[in-house]
C-alpha cells in the first residue's frame, strides 16, 4: 500500500504553474531524492505533502495511522529554549499518562546522545550548523514513516554530513529530500524525482543512471521540437500561399495548422542556465599571502597557532572543518580583516578581493534585486562594457518581472544567485566564498565549479560541499583535532592522506612492539582440508552459461533505458510506468546475481 498518494495535483502563485495536474506515489522504504531548478516547487511540494499548504486542485493523501516529519530549509531565529525542550517539541503526543511519559523522555535523550547535543545548552547561542542538527532531532525524534528533508546538509559540516548519511541508511522509512550535495544524493537516493515545466517525471533510478537518461531525453526532445518547429514553419508557408491562390480551404488542415499553433504557444521552454561570468582584475602579485607562525585566540580560546603558510596567485584553496571550529576567523585573518594574535600576515600587492558572506548579510532584504544588484545605478560595467542591470541579472535567470521583486521574498538559492550577481559584477583578482554552494540548484553548481576552475586570480573557499572540493581547490587547510594542518588537492586527497598518516603511524607502532610469532603446527588432516576444491560438472556447465546470461541481461537493461528515456514513455498510465519500472528492476537484480555467482564460480575453478 502506497504511503503518499497525490492526485491530479495542481498549484501556482504568479506566473506559470509550479505543477499541472500531475499524479504519483511514495512507497514504504523508498529514498527519493527531489531535483529542479530553484523555484521550480520543491519546497512547495514538500508543504503540499506536509499539509502546510492547500492545492489549487487535485488531493494528497496519506495513509491511515502513518506520520510525516519535515526538516525545513530555514533556522529560525527568534526560538529561545533549551535543546532538549527544542527536540521535545518535536513529539508526537505531548499528552501522555505520567508513566508513559518517561517512553518520550527517553526517545529524547537517546536522540540528543545520537546528535551529540547538550540538551542543557540553549538554543539561541548555537551556531547555524549546530541549530540545523537539533532541528533535525526535532523532526527524527517523532519516528516518522516519512522524513521530509529540505537542503538537510545546509549549515552542516563534514563530520555531520557523514553521520547524517549513515544514519539515512539505517532509517527504517521513507525519504524524500533535495539537496545541492551530489555525494549525498549519489549515497542515498534509490530514486529520482524531477519537477521540470510544472510536471514530475519519476526516473526510477540512482543519480548517476539518471544523468545519462536525462541526456538522452533531452536530446530527443530537442529532435522533436525541431522537427515540429519545421512542420509548423511549412504549414505557415502553406497556409500564406493558400490564402492568395485560392477561396476554399482546407478546414481539416486549417483547424490542425490552429492547434500546432496553440501547442507551440503553450510548449513550456527548458529554464536556461546561468551565464555567470567571474570579472578579472589586473593580475596580482605573484605572492598574495604569507603566513609566519600566525597564531589567533579570542580570550583564552584557541582558534589555530604557528600556522606557516604561503598562497600564491592562481591557488584556490579549501578550508575545511567541523561547525564553530573557526574557519570564517582563518579567512578574515588571512585577509587582514583580523589582527594575529601572535605571527605576521603579509598581504601582496594589487589585491581586489570579492567576498561572498554565507549569511548574505551583504543583501538589503527590503529591497528590489535590481537595487541590490545596482546599488542605486541602471547599468554596470561587464568586462568594460556598459550594461543594463535588468539584462545582467537574466544571465542569472532573473527575469524583469523577478528582478523587481524583494529580495525577503525570493528562495534561498535565488538569494544565493543574487549574491553571485553582486560579487561578479565587480573585477576581482582574490575571490573569497564563504559556504557558496548552500541552495543552488545543480546546474548553476556546475557552471560555478567551471569558471572557478577556469579563473586565472586566487580563490579562497570554506566549503562542507565534498564534490565542490573536490573539483575545484588544489590545497586544502583542514582544521583537525591536533591542530591546523596544509594537504595537497581536495577532499578525496586530504582524505587520502590522513589514511596514509595514520596506516604509516599504526605500521611504526606495531613495528616496535612486534614479536616473532610462533606458528602452530598444522596436521595432515588440516592441511588436506584446506586445499580448493575443483568446480563439479554441473557447475562447470553453469559456469560457462553465465556469460551469455549476463550478456543477455545487459542488452534488456539497456533496451529498457532507451525505453524510458523517450519524453513519450512518461505520458502512459501510471500502471503501465510501474510495470515497466517493476520489471527493469527485477532485470537488475537478476543481473546483480549472476555476477556475484560468475565470480564465486571463477573463484572456486582458479
Amino acid at each position: 500500500m502506497s504511503l503518499v498518494t497525490i492526485r491530479e495535483l495542481t498549484i501556482g502563485f504568479r506566473g506559470p504553474v509550479l505543477l499541472d495536474s500531475v499524479d504519483c506515489q511514495i512507497e514504504p522504504g523508498q529514498r527519493i531524492g527531489l531535483l529542479g531548478r530553484n523555484g521550480a516547487g520543491k519546497t512547495t511540494l514538500m508543504n503540499l505533502v506536509m499539509g502546510d499548504v492547500e492545492p489549487d486542485h487535485g488531493s494528497v493523501v496519506i495513509s491511515p495511522g502513518k506520520h510525516v516529519a519535515k526538516l525545513s530549509q530555514d533556522v529560525p531565529q527568534d526560538v529561545t529554549a533549551q535543546i532538549k525542550e527544542v527536540v521535545a517539541e518535536g513529539l508526537r503526543d505531548t499528552e501522555l499518562p505520567e508513566e508513559e511519559q518517561w517512553k518520550q523522555q527517553n526517545d529524547v535523550e537517546q536522540i540528543l546522545s545520537r546528535m551529540e547535543l547538550d540538551g542543557e545548552a540553549r538554543f539561541e547561542t548555537l551556531s547555524s550548523g549546530m541549530k540545523r542538527r537539533v532541528l533535525l532531532a526535532q523532526a527524527l525524534v517523532s519516528k516518522p514513516d516519512l522524513l521530509l528533508l529540505d537542503e538537510p546538509t545546509n549549515h552542516l559540516d563534514i563530520d555531520a554530513i557523514d553521520w547524517l548519511e549513515n544514519f539515512l541508511l539505517r532509517f527504517n522509512a521513507s525519504l524524500m529530500f533535495v539537496t545541492h550535495d551530489r555525494m549525498f544524493l549519489r549515497k542515498l537516493a534509490t530514486r529520482i524525482w524531477e519537477i521540470d515545466r510544472g510536471r514530475i517525471f519519476d526516473w526510477s533510478c540512482d543519480y548517476d543512471t539518471f544523468l545519462m537518461r536525462k541526456e538522452q531525453a533531452l536530446a530527443t526532445e530537442d529532435k522533436q521540437n525541431a522537427l515540429f518547429d519545421k512542420r509548423l514553419a511549412e504549414e505557415e508557408v502553406w497556409i500564406r500561399k493558400g490564402i492568395k491562390a485560392r477561396r476554399t480551404r482546407n478546414e481539416g488542415r486549417v483547424r490542425a495548422l490552429k492547434a500546432m499553433r496553440e501547442q507551440h504557444r503553450e510548449r513550456r521552454k527548458h529554464v536556461g542556465t546561468s551565464r555567470l561570468q567571474i570579472q578579472e582584475a589586473e593580475r596580482s602579485g605573484n605572492l598574495v599571502i604569507e603566513l609566519e607562525d600566525v597564531s589567533f585566540s579570542y580570550d583564552d580560546r584557541t582558534i589555530f597557532q604557528n600556522l606557516t603558510t604561503s598562497i600564491m596567485r592562481n591557488d584556490k584553496l579549501g578550508i575545511i572543518g567541523r561547525n564553530g571550529v573557526g574557519k570564517t576567523t582563518l579567512l578574515k585573518v588571512l585577509l587582514g580583516k583580523l589582527k594575529p594574535t601572535s605571527g605576521k600576515v603579509k598581504l601582496g600587492t594589487n589585491l581586489k578581493i570579492a567576498y561572498f558572506d554565507q549569511l548574505r548579510d551583504q543583501l538589503d532584504g527590503e529591497a528590489t534585486v535590481q537595487e541590490n544588484v545596482g546599488e542605486g545605478s541602471d547599468a554596470i560595467v561587464i568586462n568594460g562594457v556598459k550594461k543594463h542591470v535588468l539584462g545582467y541579472l537574466q544571465d542569472f535567470l532573473f527575469a524583469p518581472e523577478r528582478a523587481r521583486t524583494q529580495v525577503k521574498f525570493l528562495s534561498g538559492g535565488e538569494r544565493n544567485r543574487i549574491l553571485l550577481a553582486k560579487l561578479f559584477a565587480k573585477p576581482a583578482n582574490v575571490v573569497v566564498l564563504d559556504e557558496p554552494t548552500n541552495d543552488l540548484d545543480a546546474e548553476t553548481l556546475e557552471l560555478l565549479e567551471e569558471k572557478l576552475v577556469d579563473y586565472s586570480g586566487t580563490v579562497l573557499m570554506v566549503s562542507h560541499d565534498r564534490a565542490f572540493l573536490n573539483n575545484v581547490v588544489t590545497s586544502t587547510l583542514v582544521f583537525e583535532e591536533d591542530g591546523l594542518r596544509e594537504y595537497v588537492g581536495g577532499f578525496d586527497d586530504w582524505q587520502r592522506q590522513v589514511a596514509q598518516r595514520r596506516s604509516a603511524n599504526k605500521a611504526d607502532s606495531t613495528a616496535s612492539t612486534k614479536k616473532k610469532p610462533v606458528l602452530p603446527q598444522t596436521s595432515q588432516a588440516e592441511t588436506k582440508s584446506d586445499k580448493p576444491r575443483k568446480l563439479k560438472f554441473k557447475e562447470k556447465q553453469e559456469l560457462e552459461k553465465l556469460p551469455g546470461q549476463i550478456e543477455e541481461l545487459e542488452s534488456e537493461i539497456a533496451k529498457s533505458h532507451e525505453l524510458m528515456a523517450q519524453p513519450e514513455f512518461y505520458q502512459k498510465s501510471g500502471p503501465e510506468i510501474a510495470s515497466a519500472q517493476a520489471e527493469l528492476k527485477q532485470l537488475e537484480d537478476s543481473l546483480a546475481t549472476a555476477y556475484a555467482r560468475w565470480e564465486e564460480l571463477e573463484e572456486i575453478g582458479s
